[in-house]
């Protein structure tokens, strides 16, 4: 049987990454032939909902509840997060960090 995960995006309102976000991880699920797996989803809106959350800045990407990325320390602060990519520092993971962290959780 497949791997069974939990992918989860926690945004706020303000963050312009986390619906792009969201689709990367949905498009490259279904490149895994993962459409069994669906990615959540989750507004946070104060500082106490961000910690219950884990929310490290937004978007936070949680792996069975788990933050993969390094510098991914809870915060109750409403803010945007910087991942260090390829290409620099971006407001959001390239696609090929969601791909290999995928394949890496799938054993894909």
């Amino acid at each position: 049987m497949p791997e069974q995960i939990t992918i989860e995006v926690v945004h706020i309102d303000e963050c312009p990454n986390w619906a792009e976000t969201a689709e990367d991880l949905r498009g490259l699920l279904a490149e895994l032939g993962r459409d069994d797996l669906d990615v959540d989803v989750r507004r946070v809106t104060t500082g106490n909902e961000a910690l219950a959350a884990g929310f490290a800045g937004s978007p936070t990407i949680l792996i069975d509840g788990d933050d993969p990325f390094p510098h991914g320390e809870p915060t109750g602060e409403l803010a945007c997060r910087v991942y260090v990519t390829e290409a620099g520092l971006r407001g959001r993971p390239s696609r090929e960090q969601l791909r290999a962290l995928l394949a890496e959780h799938l054993g894909a």
